[in-house]
């Protein structure tokens, strides 16, 4: 019998003197498969109040976090509010933006006419928060703009905007410049009493800050989720980007992006699926109109939220359909998305939103804005979302058993068998978790060579044939008489 070609790290071959030496070999201590971090990051404007430095990463333990670095009631902070609110166990961090040069805020008003003759109470919605006060005869229009002010400050935390009043007349003011401004809303319901309150919307925010400073400085990280607080093409363009300069070969740092709409539908699949078509980006729709009563959540909002949800799940071929996004206000019945809207969203690369059973906000089905290929043609190769994170996983699970097995290594004709052996074990663990299948018909197809070129380089050809969702259930009923 041949003896078993032991080799060893520390203990020299040239020993001489008698003793026993003994040395610890980790290096096929560990076979199983590598742990889903689901590592997010949001990126989103502060106020001059929140201590962060801009473009730079903090990790996000709590909303007392968010608040600290980004400024209460910042678009930064109110999307980490949003997303810990879906998911309170998120592994978040953030990283910051001030306004952009130039910018301006949005701005509207709440104006109240006519003293009270009777009693009542008067609710007020502005964006997603409500607050109520009681009127009593013979209050005037600056008391009861005074008593709405006051209720407006014991929130201010958790609200995008700031309030001041004069002789009747509530100005919101948003906290952070720009664009996303013009999308906070102003309801209200007037019970019993006679007195009239008068909404103008917000309006005036412009100039946003651009990701380009911000995505190179957090490029050398790595995080599975990037939280897109803006919803514009451009900022989005560079998102796209980044994540796949972070998921090329050479980086090998796989991630996704998520951003948040709330709007007009014809709108936002011109952009996702037109304009971007990316497989690693993902939006989540929900309609609103400005007017109707009730709450309104924003788009940074909704992107935090389902970027949560998207996080909670570690099997990344589990699919996420009927999953509801805590804290996401529903829409008014008359706003929301009917069956052949929702499937036009599903054609056009958008995620759409639903209303479920006690009002919650679920995800109907989470696409991806991939839907054509680079000849033009219809492609439904990647469009779950789930398809991509499917793929980065079974990437992870191979290049992290490659790294445990042969982080030293020499390149013999032994090798190759070697190394298929360790990818043929790994895909056998995949297929016991029901990530990929087939594993054993498609053995054929897993090949191990050498490179023609580069005598210290193995090549290896992989099929990954992932599980898909089970998103269609059809049944047909026989009857019999």
């Amino acid at each position: 019998m041949s003896s078993p070609n032991i080799s060893f790290k520390s203990i020299p071959s040239s020993i001489r003197k008698p003793g026993r030496y003994t040395e610890y070999n980790a290096d096929g201590a560990i076979s199983s498969l590598p742990v889903i971090a689901n590592k997010i990051l949001v990126i989103g404007q502060k106020t001059s109040s929140g201590i962060a430095v801009v473009n730079t990463a903090y990790p996000i333990f709590s909303t007392a976090d968010s608040v600290l670095y980004a400024g209460a009631g910042s678009i930064a902070d109110l999307t980490i509010k949003a997303l810990l609110k879906a998911n309170p166990y998120a592994n978040v961090s953030m990283v910051c933006q001030a306004d952009a040069d130039g910018a301006a805020p949005a701005a509207g008003t709440i104006t109240v006419t006519v003293t009270a003759t009777k009693a009542g109470s008067i609710d007020v919605w502005i964006a997603n928060k409500q607050i109520n006060i009681a009127v009593a005869i013979g209050d005037t229009p600056t008391v009861v703009a005074a008593a709405l002010l006051a209720k407006i400050n014991e929130i201010l935390v958790d609200l995008p905007i700031t309030a001041a009043v004069e002789v009747g007349v509530l100005t919101l003011t948003a906290k952070c410049k720009g664009l996303q401004g013009n999308q906070i809303a102003i309801a209200s319901k007037v019970t019993t009493t006679d007195v009239v309150l008068t909404n103008v919307q917000p309006t005036g925010g412009t100039g946003d800050p651009v990701y380009t400073a911000a995505l190179t400085a957090v490029f050398p990280g790595k995080y599975n989720i990037i939280v897109s607080t803006l919803n514009d093409a451009t900022n989005l363009g560079s998102l796209k980007t980044h994540l796949n300069n972070l998921s090329a070969p050479t980086e090998s740092r796989p991630a996704i992006g998520v951003y948040g709409y709330v709007g007009i539908q014809a709108t936002i699949i011109t952009l996702a699926g037109t304009t971007l078509n990316s497989e690693r980006l993902t939006v989540g729709f929900h309609p609103y109109t400005k007017t109707t009563q009730g709450g309104h959540s924003l788009d940074y909002e909704v992107a935090g939220a389902y970027a949560g949800v998207i996080a909670s799940e570690e099997d990344p071929a589990m699919p996420l359909n009927g999953l509801p996004l805590v804290g996401i206000a529903p829409a008014a019945i008359a706003n929301r998305l009917s069956r052949s809207q929702q499937e036009s969203c599903l054609a056009g690369g958008v995620t759409p939103l639903e209303v479920g059973s006690g009002e919650q906000v679920v995800i109907v089905r989470a696409v991806s804005n991939y839907i054509t290929n680079a000849s033009g043609t219809t492609d439904p190769t990647y469009l779950d979302i789930t398809t991509i994170k499917t793929l980065d996983y079974v990437r992870l699970a191979i290049e992290t058993r490659e790294s445990l097995r042969f982080s030293r290594s020499k390149l013999s004709t032994k090798t190759p068998k070697a190394v298929r052996t360790q990818i043929i074990d790994v895909l056998k663990q995949l297929e016991g978790l029901e990530i990929v299948e087939n594993v054993d018909k498609n053995l054929d197809g897993v090949i191990v060579e050498r490179d023609s070129t580069d005598n210290n380089r193995l090549n290896a050809l992989i099929p990954a044939d992932v599980v898909n969702g089970l998103h269609v259930l059809a049944n047909r009923i026989d009857l019999i008489l």
